[in-house]
C-alpha cells in the first residue's frame, strides 16, 4: 500500500487493526464524523476482501465485491470504513432509484413567500465533493438508465457533469466508489436473484478490483453468531451453534450440488439462533426461521441435514416419506 498520507490522516498497521497476517500499512482519518459507521468488535475479516477494499481506499481503486447474500459484503466495506474513520453511503440500487435520485433535479422552494425553482442535487454529485466512500448496494439490480449515470464515475479521476447545470463536478481527493452484487454481471442464471440484470460488460471492465467473499469457516461463522446472541455464549450454547452453522454448512453444500433451491445464510444462523433463545427449542426456532421458507419438496433432504447435526429427527422427516415404508 502507499505510505504516503494526506494532511488530517495517520499510518496504521493492517495487522493491528484488522487482524490480519500482513506488514502493510495504510492510512487513517484522525477525526471521527457523522457519516463514519459503527465499529462492530465482532466483526470478522477475510483477508482477500480486506485487502481488496484496502486497496480501494488507498489506490482510489474502483472496488466490487461479489459473492452470495448473507456473506457480509455491503458490512465488509462498511467496517473497513469504520476502522479507517472514512465516512460512507449506502446506496441501494433497487428498482425505484431513479436517474435523479443519483444526479439531482428542480424542486420547487418558497421564499419570502414567493415559490421559486431550486436544483436539489443528488447524492452523487453531494458525495463526490467531500471525503466519502459511496457503495453502491445491488449493483447488479440497477435499472440501464441508472448504471449508465455511474459508468463515468468508474473512471480513477471521473468527472461528473450536470448537463441541467452546465457543471462539471470533480471528485474530492477522497472520494472512493465501491458496489456489491450478489452475481458478477451475468443474470438470474441459478433463478435465486430475481429482478437482476444483465451487466454491460463495457461497464463491468471499468471495475479495477472485483473481490468474492465467499462464507466464513465454521469456527469464525460461531464466534459471530455467538456475539450476536449473547445467551448462547456459553459453553453449552458454542457446542449448539456449531451444530447449527454445520447444518448451515451442509445446506450450502446441497445448493451448490443441486439438490436444494435454498441455502442457509449467516444472517439465517443468527436469526435461527435469536428464536431459540425466544423459543428454547431448536427444532421448532429452525422450522421457523428456515425449514418454512424451502420448497416442501426439499424438506426432507434438509430435515436430513438437521438429523445429521443434532442427531434429533424434525417433523417434516417424516413428511414425503410413503406410508407402510
Amino acid at each position: 500500500m502507499n505510505e504516503l498520507q494526506a494532511p488530517g490522516q495517520i499510518l496504521v498497521s493492517v495487522r493491528e487493526v484488522f487482524g490480519i497476517d500482513s506488514d502493510l500499512r495504510v492510512a487513517k482519518f484522525i477525526e471521527r464524523t457523522e457519516h463514519v459507521p459503527t465499529i462492530d468488535p465482532a466483526y470478522r475479516f477475510n483477508r482477500d476482501t480486506t485487502l481488496a477494499i484496502l486497496a480501494g481506499f488507498t489506490h482510489n481503486s474502483r472496488v466490487m465485491v461479489q459473492g452470495l447474500h448473507g456473506t457480509g459484503k455491503s458490512t465488509h466495506i462498511e467496517q473497513v470504513a469504520a476502522r479507517l474513520n472514512w465516512p460512507a453511503m449506502r446506496v441501494n440500487l433497487d428498482g425505484h432509484i431513479s436517474r435523479l435520485d443519483l444526479v439531482g433535479k428542480d424542486t420547487v422552494v418558497v421564499r419570502d413567500g414567493q415559490p421559486e425553482t431550486r436544483f436539489q442535487e443528488g447524492v452523487v454529485p453531494w458525495a463526490m465533493v467531500q471525503p466519502m466512500a459511496l457503495i453502491f448496494d445491488e449493483y447488479d439490480a440497477g435499472r440501464p438508465d441508472v448504471m449508465f449515470v455511474i459508468q463515468r464515475l468508474l473512471e480513477r479521476e471521473g468527472s461528473f457533469t450536470l448537463t441541467d447545470q452546465n457543471r462539471v463536478i470533480h471528485p474530492h481527493p477522497h472520494f472512493r466508489l465501491f458496489a456489491t452484487s450478489n452475481t458478477v454481471g451475468l443474470g438470474n442464471l441459478n433463478g435465486m436473484y430475481h429482478g437482476v440484470q444483465r451487466l454491460n460488460h463495457a461497464q463491468l471492465d471499468r471495475w479495477n478490483i472485483v473481490a468474492s467473499l465467499n462464507y466464513l469457516p465454521l469456527e469464525d461463522e460461531a464466534q459471530i453468531v455467538a456475539a450476536r446472541v449473547p445467551a448462547l455464549a456459553d459453553a453449552k450454547g458454542m457446542e449448539l451453534i456449531r451444530s447449527m452453522v454445520q447444518v448451515a454448512t451442509l445446506t450450502r453444500d446441497g445448493f451448490a450440488a443441486g439438490d436444494i433451491s435454498t441455502l442457509m445464510s449467516p444472517r439465517t444462523v443468527i436469526t435461527w439462533a435469536e428464536n431459540i433463545s425466544i423459543f428454547r427449542d431448536p427444532g421448532l426456532a429452525f422450522r421457523l426461521s428456515f425449514v418454512n421458507k424451502c420448497d416442501e419438496a426439499e424438506r426432507f433432504t434438509i430435515s436430513e441435514y438437521y438429523q445429521r447435526c443434532f442427531a434429533s429427527e424434525l417433523d417434516e422427516s417424516y413428511a414425503l416419506v410413503p406410508a407402510g415404508v
